[in-house]
């Protein structure tokens, strides 16, 4: 019998984080950019680039995620959010012509739990999202069993090299 002496605590990406997993703690923190839809008032210090006192309505803005699905409503716009560019068109493109070329290490160690949650708000775009996030997972996946069975004399450390689970094990050990 094997025994802890803590509690392995699994990652809740999907509606509801797992507020006690490090890595939707990291998630949560990653930084989307979005646009006011109205003034706040006497928050002018939390925009670095302004002296004014107060956050202008249409002012653009990084804000982490949880701060953006916190002031996100679909009845009354607080803010809204902007793709981040690894989510745009271009890259989907990017993506859906080869997901293996792309080092997902360079673009964010957590591509794919923040396109899951990009879901949450309201994009026309969003079909378009979830399934380039899938197809990307489904291509990434295949090449890395591929490589896996078929590496027995071969040197797989380029493969490795662009593999996003790296990076987060990176992050944990420093």
């Amino acid at each position: 019998m094997e025994t802890h002496s803590y509690f392995p605590v699994p990652p809740g990406v999907g509606m509801e984080e797992n507020f006690l997993s490090l890595d939707d703690i990291l998630l949560s923190h990653e930084r989307l950019p979005s646009r006011t839809e109205c003034t706040f008032p006497r928050l002018g210090f939390l925009e670095k680039s302004s002296d004014s006192r107060d956050i202008q309505e249409g002012t653009k803005m990084e804000m982490p995620l949880f701060l953006a699905k916190g002031l996100y409503e679909r009845k009354r716009r607080v803010v809204s959010v902007e793709l981040p560019k690894v989510y745009k068109e271009g890259w989907r493109t990017v993506f859906n012509a080869d997901p293996t070329v792309v080092d997902l290490h360079k673009m964010g160690p957590y591509y794919y739990g923040l396109g899951s949650q990009l879901l949450h708000f309201d994009s026309p775009e969003n079909p378009e999202i979830a399934q380039a996030v899938l197809q990307t997972f489904i291509g990434r996946f295949r090449r890395t069993m591929d490589s896996s069975q078929n590496a027995y004399n071969e040197d797989t450390s380029a493969l490795v090299e662009r593999l996003e689970l790296k990076a987060t094990c990176q992050n944990r050990n420093d």
